[in-house]
């Protein structure tokens, strides 16, 4: 790249390298020929009148691409699904939200992507539940004009990904919960954790069928299991039961059902003892008592993305003890805190 002095009636098709403001200032108070701007014809007479004639302009190589140019091929190669692109602005372009739902980012591409020399890829966090019309990142070069190559380097890293920054939907799944424990069972205790789940669950967009009650007795928590998944309900919630008291034997009946456990005991506090399994496509998912007295737990992580379709594994649950301490702030700001992230 070479910056020259040149007349105005010579620069068509060059790049203006700085901003020009018009002389009258008390009229309008920003550039009227922003930094980066190819010259057309129209903009020479302007040129002549407000620079006096000479202007400092950019004279790119064959091998060198405008700003403009590689932002918008670097912001199509990591877009995923259900996002769009601004225009370019200033240097840079946003991705945005098409639809609600769960923002995905492939952390390492990203990480890859911004080793290349002035790439700048910056985004929210992933598995973060955004809004349609919400910015998920930021796309900029650092220099008004880069090597052809550095996009190459970019869109070959995309490559070996699929939808480097996308958002998946929320399905509207069906929920039954099942509250087990002898003293509410019998009465002996009021249940709070049927209310506090109906929140959780219709909040994220899914649909509670039905709550039911069963006392600490294997057989019947597992016939209640296997009731609700032949009923077509797609994931089935139960509470209480999940510590290692001998009592407890919730986690015995979600194994007595056939269902495969990907986990019993996650990294995550509060919800370190949460079990997950799936039985055929049904998922089940064993909440401890946490869940009744913090406001933010292990489900606010895994729901969202069970909604989204996700298959989860055990690497998945592993990877969540980094930033699975929840602080329980006097006030929660989840999920704009570090919580799960």
């Amino acid at each position: 790249m070479a910056v020259r002095k040149m007349r105005a009636e010579d620069s068509e098709g060059m790049i203006l390298g700085y901003d020009l403001t018009d002389v009258a200032p008390e009229e309008y108070t920003g550039p009227l020929f922003k930094k980066g701007h190819v010259i057309c014809a129209e903009d020479i007479p302007y040129l002549k009148k407000i620079a006096k004639g000479r202007i400092y302009l950019v004279e790119m190589l064959p091998e060198q691409v405008h700003e403009n140019d590689a932002i918008t091929s670097i912001a199509l190669s990591v877009a995923g699904e259900n996002v769009i692109l601004t225009e370019p602005s200033k240097g840079r372009i946003n991705i945005k939200a098409k639809i609600d739902g769960l923002l995905k980012v492939n952390r390492q591409a990203i990480t890859t992507i911004n080793t290349i020399e002035n790439t700048v890829v910056s985004t929210r966090q992933d598995n973060t539940l955004v809004k349609r019309g919400d910015v998920l990142a930021g796309i900029k070069v650092v220099p008004l004009v880069v090597e052809k190559t550095t996009v190459l380097s970019v869109e070959n890293i995309a490559d070996q990904y699929n939808g480097i920054i996308s958002v998946k939907p929320l399905r509207n799944l069906k929920a039954g919960v099942i509250i087990t424990g002898d003293e509410v069972y019998f009465d002996h205790l009021k249940d709070r954790y049927a209310s506090i789940l109906t929140k959780k669950i219709t909040s994220y967009g899914a649909t509670l069928v039905d709550v039911s009650f069963q006392p600490d007795d294997r057989d019947r928590i597992r016939d209640a299991i296997l009731n609700y998944k032949k009923s077509g309900i797609d994931i089935i919630i139960t509470t209480g039961g999940m510590s290692v008291d001998p009592k407890d034997v919730t986690p015995d009946a979600i194994r007595a059902t056939g269902a495969q456990v990907v986990t019993y005991g996650v990294p995550v506090l509060p919800g370190d003892m949460f079990l997950f399994a799936y039985h055929g496509d049904t998922v089940i998912m064993g909440m401890p008592g946490c869940g009744m007295y913090a406001k933010t737990t292990i489900f606010d992580l895994i729901f969202p993305r069970v909604l989204a379709g996700e298959w989860l594994s055990k690497l998945d649950f592993a990877s969540l003890g980094y930033s699975g301490l929840c602080l329980g702030c006097e006030t929660c700001s989840y999920p704009m805190c570090p919580f799960g992230k």
